[in-house]
């Protein structure tokens, strides 16, 4: 029996031993390995290794039969390995499987496996996420900046969104115990910005003048593009804990309002989490067929208003209908957040391009589900979860920590 398993495995662990182990179990185990141009293409920056380096690596690895760097692009970079290989196994582990694999092995006649993500025994559990954050690793080095994700209000930062009715955005700065992936919507064309200045952490110095800061230095005036970054970047990253910020007309918000009560942060971090997608693609438009009227952003701002509120009270259920109705309200504006304009025909990947649609499907139908949206313009990225409580956690979801103070 021939079994497949593809991947980057640019910081190989113990943990991609034991999957390869565990795999192996099924019949010979063959290894497809993303290139380097295909992982700089899905996470904006350059892999740690080279791509023959971690070839070298993983065909030294005892349960490996031999390996190949993935041919393909994207997402699916795997399918001319496969339909050359024709494997009868293909393996994936809980946070690598989506509906589009599934789909791809079920057309091909291949059996397709997913399994847990379990350490050896006698190990620590190891991530390849993990292992960045804790050794620093990104894209620009060693950073310990802070990203953000926006709660409820988003695109009511933007003037024209604004000028048909008032209204808060609302955001948490989130610790950076993550690999923080680019084009995903939390904000890292800010976050970059922010890294030519102060590469490391932020200055200590009032938040709400930082922010200011930060978002006048990325939108300089001289930028040709016409594009004004929303304030609610610049404010999301630097101010700590939970912030809200309303926006009538203009650029900047007239007002700012922070929550730093211990209880309500750590009640958001129990019911909050994050499930990796794809990064929004090249090219692709979220803006195309906007439908912005009166009633819209006053439904957004409705919405607004109430997840505040709720989460004041610490009412989950509230929570997540305000959650929901704030990304309901977003996408009826904005549809290309969940259907975006892309203007290339899914051609490199036969068609099997992974949706914002297959996820929200999948993971909204899972137990303990209350609400779910996707951070920033969308497109692509994360999908936001709000649920039940931590034992509902989805296999492969990020778990958050808010920021309390300076970093």
């Amino acid at each position: 029996m021939k079994v497949f398993v593809s991947g980057c495995y640019d910081l190989l662990h113990s943990g991609h031993v034991e999957f390869f182990r565990e795999a192996s179990r099924f019949g010979d185990l063959y290894v497809g390995i993303g290139s380097d141009s295909t992982i700089r293409d899905l996470k904006g920056h350059k892999t740690l290794f080279s791509e023959q380096e971690r070839l070298f690596m993983v065909k030294a690895i005892r349960y490996v039969t031999d390996a190949f760097i993935n041919r393909g692009s994207g997402m699916m970079d795997f399918i001319p390995t496969v339909d050359e290989l024709k494997p009868d196994i293909f393996v994936v582990n809980e946070d690598g499987a989506t509906p589009e694999k599934e789909r791809f092995c079920k057309e091909r006649g291949i059996e397709y496996k997913v399994l847990k993500r379990l350490p050896a025994e006698g190990l620590q559990a190891r991530s390849s996420t993990g292992l960045k954050a804790a050794l620093g690793v990104s894209s620009g080095g060693r950073t310990e900046l802070p990203t953000r994700l926006d709660l409820a209000g988003t695109w009511i930062d933007q003037p024209y969104v604004s000028r048909y009715a008032p209204g808060w955005a609302i955001t948490i700065s989130l610790e950076p115990t993550f690999e923080v992936r680019t084009r995903c919507g939390l904000s890292t064309s800010t976050r970059n910005t922010i890294k030519r200045i102060w590469p490391v952490r932020l200055p200590d110095m009032d938040p709400e003048m930082l922010a200011r800061l930060v978002f006048c230095f990325e939108n300089d005036p001289e930028r040709s593009d016409g594009i004004i970054s929303g304030a609610q970047d610049a404010i999301g990253i630097c101010v700590p804990g939970l912030a809200r910020h309303y926006y009538d007309k203009h650029f900047w918000p007239e007002k700012i309002e922070c929550c730093r009560d211990e209880a309500i942060l750590s009640w958001l971090e129990d019911h909050l989490c994050m499930i990796p997608m794809f990064p929004r693609r090249p090219g692709c438009s979220v803006v195309e067929a906007t439908d912005i009227t009166k009633p819209k952003v006053e439904a957004l701002a409705k919405a607004a208003d109430d997840c505040w509120a709720a989460i004041m009270r610490r009412d989950l259920q509230s929570f997540a209908a305000a959650y929901r109705a704030s990304f309901d309200a977003q996408v009826a504006m904005f549809p290309g957040m969940v259907d975006p304009y892309e203007p290339q025909p899914a051609g490199d990947n036969d068609g099997f391009l992974p949706t914002v649609r297959a996820y929200i499907e999948k993971y909204s139908a899972m137990p303990g589900v209350l609400a779910w949206k996707m951070p920033g313009a969308g497109g692509g990225g994360y999908l936001a979860l709000v649920i039940d409580d931590k034992k509902h956690l989805p296999d492969g979801a990020i778990e958050l920590h808010i920021r309390r103070g300076g970093m």
